[in-house]
This record gives C-alpha cells, structure tokens and sequence, in this order.
C-alpha cells in the first residue's frame, strides 16, 4: 500500500521551496539591477580635502588652489573637491550623476570648457533645496559639444555610506538605465512597509516580543532606506541627514531583542546565550550613544554594529537549531542569504554598476530576510493553531471519553447529569446478569450487556437517548415523555435479547416526568424507586408463577 507522506514534512517541503524560490529571486533582482552602463564612463580625477576659510572663486586648476591633495574622500565626512578632465566625442546632451552611493549632503557641478569657461554650474544633494530633475537620483543635465572639458565637482556632507564618483551618461540611456533600480527601490519600500503592519499586527495580536522588536527594526531599516535612497527628501521635503545616521543603530538593538525572544534564549535554558545576547546589547547601546556623540562617525560605528547583531543572530540560531529547534532552523535558512548580501553591503566602499548603490545592497538584504522571516513567523503561528486545535481535539476526545461507557458505547452517568428540560426519565436494572456472569462467564455477561444497549439504540432510534449508569444499571431520558412508548421499546428489547441466546433476561423499569421536581437529585430518586418498586413486584410475579407451575405439575 501507498503510505503518503507526513503533513508536517510536506509542510517543511513547501516552506523550503518557498525559501529557495524567493532568495532566486531576489539574487535575479539583484543581478537584473547591477546590469553596468555601456554608454557611461567614470570621470576619475584627483581629490582634495577644502579647508573650512577656503571658497571657490572660480579657480580653473585646483592644484593651484591651496587644497590639500588626498588619495579619496573620508567617509567620516567632510568638505571636498574633485577635478576630472575628459572629453566628448559627440555632442549632445549629457547627466551627471554619482555612482556607489546616494548618501550626499550637499554637492556642486561646474564644467569648464578648453578655455575655462564654466558652462555648467548645478547644485543638489540630499540637505539642498534644489529640485532633482530625475526621480530619486542626484542626477543634472549638462549640453556639451564635441571637445575637451574639466569637471570640478565640491561635496560637502556630514557622513558618505561609500565613495561617492562622478560619472557621465548620455540623457537617453541615463533614463532607460535608472528605471530598474528605481523601480527596486519603491518595491523594497513597499514590502518593508507592509511587512512594518504585519509584524506589528502580529506583536499586537499575540502580544510578542519577538514580532514587536522585529517590526522595530524593520521601521528602522524603512526610514534608513527612505533617507539613504531620496525617498524622503522626493516625496516629502525632509532634507535632515538624521534618518541617514541613527536608525540603524536602534535597529542593531531591536534585533537582538528580537533573535533572543523568537529563539527563546533565556537565563535558566541557555545561560551562555543569554549572557553573550546581553553583552552584544549593551556594547549596542554604548554605540548609539558614542554615535549621537560622534555624528560623523555613526555609519562607521554602524558597520561593526551591524556584524555585531548579525553574527550573533546566526551564532544563537546555530545553536538553538543543534538542540532541536525547528524555529531556529528555519531562521537559519530564512537570513543565510541576506547575512552575506548584508556582510557585502557593509564592507562595499565602491561598485561596478552606475545605477545600483552599496544602499541598494543593504536594502534588498533587509527586505529578503524580512519576507523570509515572515514565513518563519507564519509556519510558527500556523502550528500554534494546528497543536491548539490538536489540544482541543484531544480535549473534547477526553471529555467524550469520560462521558461514554467504553463497553456499550452509550453515554454514562456523567452524561446524565444533563436531564432534558421537559420529557421524562426513566432507569432500568437488568434481570439476569448475575446469573449469566456465574454460569457462563463474564464475557457472556459483557455480550448480554451490549445486546441490551445495542437493542435500546435500535428500538429508541432518534426519539429518546440511553444510558448505561454502571453494571445492570441503564436510564433512558426521553424530551416528549412517552413513557408508554419507552416501556414497549424496552419490552422489544428483551424480545430480542431472548432470540440472541439470552432467555433468562429480562428488566424492570421505572419512570418520573420532569414536571414532577424541578430538583434533578430528586428526579433521579423518584425514577430509582419506581424501578425497585416494578423489580420487586416482577419478582413476586416470577414466584407466583413459579408457584403455579409447580400446583399444575
């Protein structure tokens, strides 16, 4: 015979393959995005760090400025310039933008021509006023003829994420290029979005720890996102580097609160853990508060917090899932993927891709491991509801089974604590059950038994219930009290008991109608002595007869 497989390891299956089919995905995504420029090309130069007097009085060479030359920016922040020279082979109209990264305070284009010139001179940058002609991008738009030019580009920003480089395009593959990751952008704010209402519902609904601090540090990675990519400062005017630097660092905290609650990591079972988890969110907390101090050093405190978090996350799932835990195991598969995505985005400084930032990167990562972790979470309340529902089922099997005489199968005395509202009751003690249990053994006295249920629920059918209150004993509780009725079906009863083999069986009877006592006690000893009273008088009747049928013999 075809044994079919287990429900929970066909559910195990399809959450696997749920995993697997949204980390390709993703890594498709991703790959899609990085697709590199043909028609762009970096404008390299050389760098220079602007004293805080120094400004910018139309300078062609920098070298002859009085700026100190560096190798490249400090990702600290700072106040910089660049000077690239390069050359258009055609004329047409071009955008400047930057590659490797968005996060830019402030920044300024001017193109000098051969002769000096300035032709272009364009501002922007994340705390500018200046409108972005391109959604979501630093990008400005610069006519150029055929020839050779100068770029000087100034940044002045309190933090950079990565190097930040200029780069050039043509205006009809810039606007074909940016669709893609623009269009990853919006989705991952979407999702995180959605997932912040769901794992806050969730906290909401089961009152967790776990699901609250996870939808924490999800809303921190959505304002990080949101600041870091333009979102804020396109939609709503916010020109603040404060999203850009301190979220990240609440969010490393709220996630080792989270690991800890949804592993179950506490003092009395994993002592280690709990100690190391407490350990890592106190050197968090000493981060936060060294970056608030420090803004210029926050994101380089966010790096090593986010290796931090991230390592013991999967340290704590490693071993939560090596004793045994069916939650850590999947958590190990749900953030495997994103971990070295997000390892990648942390030490990335600089990429191939024109249109993909190292924020890109750290973006996907949260939002592939906030979906996977959706899943974990929705296998984990699913079978929460499955062993509830198992409990109950087990729980009403065992109020079933203590209400139900396991020989007969009829409901037993504790079923009939529950008397109908009107009707009548009516008990029954079977004649003969000594005797057969003393001259053919308990095992006919069992078989004589079930007969008499089985010729009770036959005979009654669906208009009164029996029951079997214990040895001899049975009631038979009827809601039209047709008690008339009872006794012919019981008369039928015995009728077949005596064609099964059992001829020296018989029952006595005796009932009370409800209306008689509201008390149910007093009920059941009203019915109890009308059945003795009928058993003694169909034993006076059996030795009257046994008495005339000695005369006559």
């Amino acid at each position: 015979m075809l044994k079919l497989p287990d429900p929970a390891f066909t559910q195990n299956i399809r959450l696997h393959l749920k995993f697997r089919i949204m980390v390709y995905a993703a890594a498709c995504l991703t790959a899609w995005s990085c697709a590199s420029l043909a028609d762009a090309h970096t404008l390299a130069g050389n760098w220079f760090k602007e004293p805080d007097s120094w400004v910018y009085q139309g300078q062609i060479d920098l070298a002859d400025a009085g700026l100190e030359p560096i190798d490249k920016i400090y990702l600290t922040g700072g106040r910089f310039w660049q000077q690239a020279d390069f050359e258009v082979n055609t004329s047409d109209h071009y955008v400047l933008d930057f590659k490797n990264t968005s996060v830019i305070g402030y920044f300024r284009h001017i193109i000098l021509n051969a002769s000096g010139y300035p032709l272009v001179d364009v501002r922007g940058g994340i705390q500018s006023s200046e409108t972005n002609p391109f959604f979501l991008r630093h990008s400005r738009e610069a006519d150029l003829p055929a020839g050779r030019y100068r770029l000087l580009t100034e940044l002045d920003s309190p933090v950079f994420v990565a190097y930040p480089q200029p780069y050039l395009d043509t205006l009809e593959h810039y606007r074909q290029a940016i669709k893609q990751c623009n269009a990853l952008t919006l989705l991952c704010m979407g999702v995180l979005l959605s997932l912040i209402v769901y794992y806050m519902a969730q906290a909401l609904a089961g009152r967790r720890l776990s699901d609250a601090m996870y939808s924490l540090f999800i809303l921190c990675a959505f304002v990080f996102g949101s600041s870091t990519l333009l979102v804020f400062s396109e939609l709503f005017g916010m020109r603040s580097m404060f999203p850009v630097r301190t979220p990240i660092l609440f969010a490393s905290c709220a996630y080792v609160l989270f690991v800890m609650a949804l592993l179950k990591i506490r003092a009395d079972n994993y002592p280690r853990l709990r100690m190391a988890g407490e350990a890592v969110l106190a050197l968090l907390c000493v981060m936060v508060i060294v970056g608030l101090a420090l803004p210029n050093w926050d994101i380089e405190i966010t790096r090593y917090a986010l290796v931090l978090f991230s390592f013991y996350g999967m340290i704590a799932a490693i071993v939560r899932a090596y004793h045994g835990s069916r939650t850590a195991y999947f958590f190990l598969l749900a953030v495997a993927a994103p971990f070295v995505l997000g390892l990648i985005a942390i030490q990335t400084e600089s990429m191939d891709s024109y249109t993909l930032y190292v924020e890109h990167l750290g973006l996907v990562s949260v939002s592939i491991e906030a979906m996977l972790l959706a899943l974990v979470m929705t296998y984990q309340i699913t079978r929460l509801y499955h062993d509830k529902e198992r409990a109950v089922e087990r729980m009403e099997q065992s109020i079933r089974d203590s209400r139900t005489d396991s020989m007969t199968g009829l409901p037993n005395r504790m079923a009939l604590e529950n008397l109908p509202q009107q009707g009548s009751l009516t008990f029954i003690d079977i004649d003969g059950l000594k005797y057969c249990n003393d001259n053919f053994g308990h095992a006919r006295g069992d078989e004589l038994l079930c007969t008499f249920a089985r010729g009770l629920g036959v005979h009654l059918g669906s208009g009164a219930q029996a029951h079997r209150l214990g040895g001899d004993e049975f009631a038979i509780t009827c809601e039209q009290g047709n008690v008339q009725w009872i006794e012919q079906a019981l008369l039928k009863t015995i009728d077949d008991m005596h064609a099964e083999g059992f001829e020296f069986a018989g029952a006595s009877s005796g009932s009370a109608h409800v209306h008689e006592t509201e008390d149910k006690q007093k009920l059941q000893h009203i019915a109890d002595c009308r059945m003795y009273e009928n058993k003694r008088s169909n034993k006076r009747r059996r030795k009257e007869d046994q008495l005339y049928s000695a005369m006559i013999s």
